[in-house]
């Protein structure tokens, strides 16, 4: 396992750095208590680790001035189903994309079974994005609200959100973004890009563990509770806390998951978005320029890496997905993803869902030019050895 050449990094980030692994450690040993429960010294100083995160990923996402508008959940599953089924119902109207994750689609298709929920999906073009203009064209009377993923990840172009966010604060409509690819590889800023609400996760980019995510909520934005249970503070209110944090925050937060998010957040601080970014993206180019002319290999949405992530996606003719997947994890210890990548509309529009879908290479902050060689080889070599066949 020393020698994998780990190119999954859309499905979560690997290694970590270091400092998240020292941090959950030193943190779990010393304050693993349950935080805001009791007045004790570990539980203040468990309690502590938690509100400076809010402050700190509230800063991140320049979301405003009150940071327990931070809510911690799971992961951008949970923050999606909260916010989706928080604030639509019966007879609403909700618009959103084809590039959409199924944390998104689900969600809205039980709402559309169950509830008639009327859902528009906006397709992108050929080169991979949504036009910001289509959106005005689909508002209604009844809209409810606009949620869009701001960076795919299965072709990982990056959405014109500041342009979307504009059209629907104009129109009073809230704006929802699926962070999930983005944070920690671009700048998200709330306030300049019109954005109402983030939903996010830890284990991607953003370098923390799994069993993390959360989501930021605007001032002004209503999101009704789906749930209800403990909060550790007010037991004798007979309903669930309407303030923040606790109206979106349920039961014992995994505050070991908060203390590596902390981590990892200040890891990508300290190195810079930008950085990570350009790195990231010098490695896909090479990607892409190794691969871009190989006969017998076919490349989705990658002509023109300009507001793009390190995903890049593409097929072997001739061959199943699935199968690429295996040889380059068998004979070149290369770990990708192969399939429909929880995306399918994505796949349907691409033309690939028919083929069981395609490989995908997730770029991370430490992947080397090594990397990058291997896997443009092992690629050329099974197209090569296919097209004998």
């Amino acid at each position: 396992m020393t020698n994998i050449i780990y190119l999954d990094n859309g499905a979560t980030s690997f290694p970590k750095p270091e400092k998240v692994y020292r941090s959950m450690d030193e943190f779990y040993r010393n304050f693993g208590v349950n935080p805001g429960r009791s007045g004790f010294d570990l539980c203040l100083e468990a309690g502590e680790v938690v509100e400076e995160t809010r402050k700190l990923l509230t800063k991140f996402f320049n979301g405003g001035k009150d940071p327990n508008r931070l809510c911690f959940t799971y992961n951008s599953t949970d923050a999606l189903n909260l916010i989706i089924f928080g604030m639509v119902d019966e007879g609403d109207h909700v618009i959103t994309t084809t590039i959409e994750h199924n944390s998104v689609l689900r969600p809205l298709y039980h709402l559309y079974r169950d509830k008639g929920v009327e859902v528009d999906h906006i397709p992108f073009d050929s080169r991979g994005f949504v036009d910001p203009d289509e959106f005005p064209k689909r508002f209604k009377k009844n809209t409810k609200l606009v949620i869009v993923n701001h960076a795919s990840n299965v072709i990982g172009t990056i959405q014109p959100i500041a342009e979307i966010g504009a059209y629907c604060r104009e129109a009073g409509i809230p704006f929802a973004i699926d962070a999930s690819q983005s944070a920690g590889k671009i700048p998200i800023d709330m306030e300049k890009q019109n954005i109402d609400i983030v939903a996010f996760t830890g284990h991607k980019s953003l370098m923390g563990p799994t069993g993390i995510g959360g989501l930021y909520v605007r001032e002004g934005i209503y999101i009704r509770h789906t749930r209800a249970g403990g909060t550790g503070v007010r037991s004798a209110v007979r309903t669930h806390l309407e303030e923040y944090p606790y109206r979106l925050e349920y039961g014992t937060i995994n505050t070991l998951g908060v203390a590596g998010l902390k981590a990892g957040v200040e890891w990508v601080l300290e190195q810079g978005l930008e950085n990570i970014h350009a790195h990231e993206m010098k490695l896909t180019k090479m990607l892409r320029d190794g691969l871009q002319d190989v006969e017998g290999v076919v490349l989705y949405c990658q002509e023109d890496l300009t507001n793009h992530t390190g995903i890049f996606l593409f097929n072997i003719e001739g061959l199943e997905a699935m199968h690429t997947g295996t040889m380059l994890d068998v004979d070149y210890n290369i770990a990708c993803r192969t399939g429909l990548h929880c995306a399918p509309l994505v796949h349907e529009q691409l033309g690939t869902a028919k083929i069981h879908g395609a490989v995908r290479f997730g770029v991370g902050p430490f992947n080397t030019e090594e990397d990058i060689q291997t896997a443009i080889r092992a690629v050329k070599e099974i197209a090569a050895s296919q097209r004998k066949k």
